[in-house]
């Protein structure tokens, strides 16, 4: 794949450009890739990676793994990530933005913990019977944090250390999960996570453990919480600016005038700025109003499923234009489908399946490949195989798996 790191080699619009003229989905589309490491990889580690993602979604592990490698040069590979994950600790597996799963890099966790914890608490879905109290949450997080104080505990081992210290209230099966019941205290672990009292330890074989952050990270505290949203408001927007506060308030699963109200303090403090963006109001970095002349460097990129560019870049429908919105949005909702990438946006969807050493690999282009785009294309799938440590075989053809739930 022949690519340049727009950002940095290209000529850059000045700041009065910018502003006079607008910024263009082309050129904001340009520099998020550029500073995803999607143009150039990034010669930083995984850490620093997972940083310029602002976090690598971790639902699913080996995407995740597939995210963070495939920006980094040096021929990277899953290895690289579970070193810098289980080994050297830069990394954490911990519940993020929207309660999902990420790897984050853990000096940023004290901001991570200070700004989702002081994220609007929204209406608790459970029924009546399972939800719990305000004080019963509080009771919970306060075992969870004593409880893996001194060990990694599994879910089962970590549910009898709660209920000793809360009551048999706090383990009783009452949340529906995967067709079968999971204790009332389940509904919280992202809650403990975001307080900064839970985090996750390495696999005891197939089991999860979970273990304290404070175990990981000596004199951990979670920042402040307006200082720690002002933070992750601005590393945000500097990955994947100009946004609105809708923008941001979706990314984080919070409400939208509550965003606004902070995007207005944010501008008034003179940490932010307006810009025109699509014909509307967006905010970047105060100062951070450089933009690359030239759209996208041409190439083609195979992203996994969840990956942070295409879940956090917006307007949706300009990534994911034309007949990429329906094939490649499941649902309505990014992620749900590897992509194909060809000149910056979503050209169609892929699959991997392992068998083995083999690494079968389904590509379905929306639209015809030139021979450069099938070339590029043969390169990145050979780079899939090494990351994923497997022999990589490609299909050109309808990827016929459903968006992944």
């Amino acid at each position: 794949m022949t690519t340049k790191n727009t950002e940095s080699r290209s000529e850059t619009k000045s700041e009065s450009e910018s502003l006079s003229g607008g910024v263009t989905w082309a050129a904001a589309n340009a520099r998020r890739l550029a500073r995803q490491g999607l143009t150039a990889p990034s010669d930083g580690g995984p850490a620093a990676v997972a940083g310029a993602m602002v976090g690598a979604h971790a639902q699913v592990l080996s995407a995740a793994e597939l995210s963070v490698a495939l920006r980094l040069d040096g021929g990277a590979t899953r290895e690289t990530v579970r070193t810098a994950l289980w080994a050297d600790g830069s990394l954490v597996k911990t519940f993020g933005p929207r309660g999902t799963v990420h790897l984050l890099p853990s000096a940023d966790l004290p901001l991570w913990t200070g700004a989702l914890s002081a994220l609007p608490a929204g209406r608790n879905a459970m029924p009546d019977g399972v939800r719990m109290t305000e004080d019963e949450t509080d009771q919970v997080v306060a075992a969870i944090a004593d409880a893996l104080a001194d060990d990694d505990l599994t879910v089962d081992e970590l549910t009898e250390e709660i209920v000793a210290r809360t009551g048999p209230w706090a383990g009783d099966r009452v949340m529906d999960a995967f067709q079968t019941k999971w204790p009332r205290w389940r509904q919280m672990t992202h809650t403990a996570a975001h307080r900064g009292a839970l985090c996750f330890g390495p696999n005891r074989g197939r089991k999860v453990t979970y273990t304290n952050p404070h175990r990981l990270l000596p004199g951990f505290t979670p920042l402040e919480g307006r200082a720690a949203l002002a933070g992750l408001v601005e590393r945000y927007l500097y990955a994947y600016g100009p946004a609105s506060p809708q923008h941001f308030a979706k990314w984080v699963t919070a409400p939208v005038n509550w965003a606004r109200e902070l995007f207005d303090t944010l501008a008034a403090e003179g940490r932010t700025e307006e810009v025109r963006y699509e014909g509307g109001p967006a905010w970047v970095v105060a100062g951070d109003t450089d933009f690359p002349t030239e759209p996208a460097a041409p190439g083609v990129r195979l992203l996994p499923y969840f990956d942070a560019f295409t879940i956090a870049s917006q307007p949706r429908e300009r990534l994911f234009a034309g007949a990429a919105y329906e094939r490649a949005l499941g649902g309505g909702q990014a992620g749900n489908f590897p992509v194909l990438l060809i000149d910056g946006v979503v050209a169609g969807v892929w699959h991997q399946r392992r068998s083995g050493k083999w690494l079968d690999v389904t590509v379905e282009p929306l639209g015809t490949l030139t021979a450069a785009h099938r070339t590029a294309l043969g390169e990145q799938v050979e780079r899939t195989g090494e990351i994923l440590q497997g022999t990589p075989r490609l299909t050109v053809g309808p990827v016929s798996v459903g968006p992944h739930a």
